[in-house]
């Protein structure tokens, strides 16, 4: 009995003494020390509601609507859940497991098999709580549940990612038919002009005052300003279409709130470069795929040493169901099992060997991940500048193609010059009207485009789990 019970404590003492396997360390990563075009102005942004300051509420309850909504953040959520039981049931196999059973049977034995003497029928009846508990004494089932923790708080940071691409995506499309918005009303007031010059072609015409050629000039003007005005239309309904499934829905017309021209420009959010390391969750994300890459070379040494289980008993076994519980009828067991591998012709070498270059690809996906962020950030910091100073020069041209345009028509009304001089000042504006509102467009998209490779321009508190992954 003494022995015994040393056998039983044994690998109870020495359980969590031990963890095979490597202990991660964030690895080293290059980062530079300022952005290549970090702007000279910067807002702080942390814990914002970034899309706000565009100061459109149509635009925030489009973005709330899409966050409760959409499919596929429904979709992330509902993966959240599963490697959430996922974990459980890995974490499961650290404590004991204890089950019941229960049997009854009446039982009369053959009095061919056994002579002439009649055996009466009997009853047996047995119930039972039986355990059974792998002691974890070198640390593999501890590794493996560090592994499925840390699978699980990547599925979090996927989630987090789709959030934020969700919420940039429909900024930008909604910045997108604001745009298209602009462009259709530039076309139809375009043609309407179009048709007022050529009302007065046909006029000046029949007045002797213009050849037919210009007149007809003037016609295919109108009609090709009037060509473009259904193909703008088709533009505006598909992406109405496209904000539709993004906020998980049928396709079905936006309401528009401001107009393209109102949407006030959000300043640039500030940080350093090495604040994305904790900003963006697909950078958080590579680091928890490495920390399980990490993780499972243990789970996977593991295998190379003895496996030690409790088992134990306690029920009672009686023919009469009202004594089941008594003394006499009472039975238990307890004992400890080992099981170690003696010869596996290098399976577990394998499986180590494979692990760890699982750990090496994800180091390289982790530092993938580092410098395709910085990238995105240092192009979406470029964009923003240069958009801005686009913005700037086609605002001063629109101006001055106002001035030629209201020249070129006090000139052909003179007789001072023929069409071609207003066609051609008609023509340059706009398309520089159309530029603009491009342009306008894109300097909005260029900061949403800097929020998104910024992270969100807010920072989401990590739980105390995720930056102790061995807890």
């Amino acid at each position: 009995m003494r022995h015994t019970s040393i056998s039983l404590l044994l690998p109870l003492a020495l359980s969590g003494c031990f963890m095979i396997g490597p202990d991660y360390q964030r690895p080293d990563a290059s980062i530079p020390e300022a952005w290549r075009f970090a702007p000279a102005e910067t807002v702080a942004a942390v814990d914002s509601r970034w899309w706000e300051q565009f100061g459109d509420p149509q635009l925030t309850r489009l973005i709330e609507q899409a966050l409760l909504y959409n499919k596929d953040l429904l979709i992330a959520t509902a993966t959240v859940e599963e490697y959430l039981g996922l974990y459980s049931v890995t974490r499961a196999d650290l404590f004991p497991q204890i089950s019941g059973s229960a049997s009854g049977q009446q039982q009369k034995t053959s009095e061919a098999a056994y002579g002439a003497v009649p055996t009466p029928a009997f009853n047996s009846i047995q119930s039972a709580l039986n355990l059974s508990w792998e002691i974890d004494v070198w640390g593999r089932l501890r590794r493996a549940t560090e592994a499925a923790r840390a699978n699980l708080y990547g599925q979090e940071e996927i989630r987090r990612t789709v959030v934020l691409t969700l919420v940039t995506g429909v900024a930008r499309s909604y910045v997108q038919l604001c745009e298209l918005d602009l462009r259709l009303e530039i076309a139809k007031q375009t043609l309407t002009d179009r048709q007022e010059a050529y009302r007065i072609a046909q006029a000046r015409f029949e007045g002797e005052l213009n050849s037919e050629a210009q007149v007809r000039q003037a016609e295919s003007e109108v009609h090709n300003a009037a060509a473009l005005v259904p193909q703008l239309e088709k533009q505006v309904a598909q992406k109405e279409h496209e904000l539709s499934v993004l906020l998980g829905h049928n396709p079905i017309a936006i309401e528009r709130g401001l107009p393209l021209a109102e949407l006030h420009l959000p300043g640039v959010p500030a940080g350093l470069p090495s604040e994305l390391l904790t900003r963006r969750p697909d950078i958080r994300q590579a680091e928890q795929d490495l920390i399980a890459a990490s993780a499972n070379i243990g789970v996977a040494k593991g295998e190379y040493f003895p496996k030690f289980t409790v088992t134990g008993s306690l029920g009672g076994a009686s023919a009469d169901f009202s004594r089941l519980l008594s003394g006499p009828a009472g039975m238990w067991s307890y004992g400890v099992g080992l099981a170690m591998p003696l010869f596996t012709a290098g399976k577990i070498a394998g499986q180590v060997k494979a692990a760890e270059a699982r750990e090496q690809q994800a180091l390289l996906r982790y530092q993938s991940t580092l410098l395709q962020a910085f990238r995105e950030t240092e192009d979406a910091l470029v964009d923003n500048n240069k958009t801005q100073e686009q913005v700037q020069a086609l605002s001063r041209q629109e101006i001055a193609l106002h001035e030629y345009l209201r020249l070129a028509w006090l000139r052909y009304n003179n007789g001072l010059t023929n069409y071609l001089e207003v066609l051609d000042a008609q023509r340059n504006l706009f398309n520089v009207k159309l530029s603009l509102a491009t342009g306008r467009s894109n300097a909005l998209q260029a900061l949403i485009n800097l929020y998104k490779a910024f992270g969100g321009g807010w920072v989401e508190k990590v739980s105390e789990n995720q930056e102790a992954p061995h807890s």
